[in-house]
């Protein structure tokens, strides 16, 4: 094969945790799938740790959008947001990737993080409200990207998963629904979940409304 590069290092690394999961990526693991000694993946990522950080940062900066936002600051928001969920929605691993990560580390996930702040600066916050503004929706749009959970099992075939749902559904439709009431009646949509679009557009509804609702309460632009 031609010079190893870094990005073919870290793509091999994220189709392994795709299909297997993220303990599945190692050293060793991507030594053979590359066709390498370990020694030869030295040269990009001395241990998982950095390896981890290298994948984060691949997740993310595709996403990243020089010069910021010129709209309004909540479309920015919400904008940002759902980018963010679209991007780490293509690799099942992702959420995983970026739980087990110092994301401090990632220089992607700094600007995009640097990019929350100023969008929520323009809404008229205090520091500390947008400190907080902008935790939680990073943070909230990494758990989109995590759901729906039918959709997010590497290494499980379908038939399995579908068979897990069905357990699950019997076992919620079991409660005793004289104190459970709701949760037996929508067994069946607690278990199925929503699909991935509504289920992401509902979610991103939810976080930018809260948001907004506080800015107009509070006199912001």
């Amino acid at each position: 094969m031609g010079k190893l590069t870094r990005e073919a290092v870290v793509e091999q690394a994220l189709e392994i945790g795709d299909a297997e999961g993220l303990q599945a990526v190692t050293i060793r693991r991507l030594a053979q799938e590359l066709g390498v000694t370990p020694m030869a993946l030295y040269w990009h990522f001395k241990n998982k740790e950095q390896l981890t950080v290298g994948m984060a940062d691949h997740l993310v900066e595709g996403f990243v959008i020089e010069g910021g936002y010129a709209g309004p600051w909540q479309e920015g928001l919400r904008e940002l947001v759902a980018g963010l969920v679209r991007v780490l929605r293509r690799h099942p691993c992702a959420v995983d990737v970026l739980v087990e990560v110092d994301q401090l580390e990632v220089p992607a996930f700094l600007r995009v993080w640097d990019t929350a702040l100023g969008l929520a600066k323009r809404g008229g916050f205090a520091q500390e409200e947008i400190c907080m503004i902008s935790q939680y929706l990073l943070q909230g749009a990494i758990a989109l990207a995590g759901g729906p959970t039918k959709h997010r099992t590497p290494g499980l075939s379908e038939r399995d998963a579908a068979e897990r749902r069905r357990l699950k559904r019997v076992r919620l439709q079991s409660v005793p629904p004289d104190v459970y009431p709701h949760i037996v009646e929508m067994a069946v949509p607690l278990t199925e979940g929503s699909p991935p679009d509504l289920y992401d557009t509902f979610g991103v509804d939810l976080l930018i409304t809260g948001i907004e609702t506080l800015s107009a309460r509070s006199g912001g632009h």
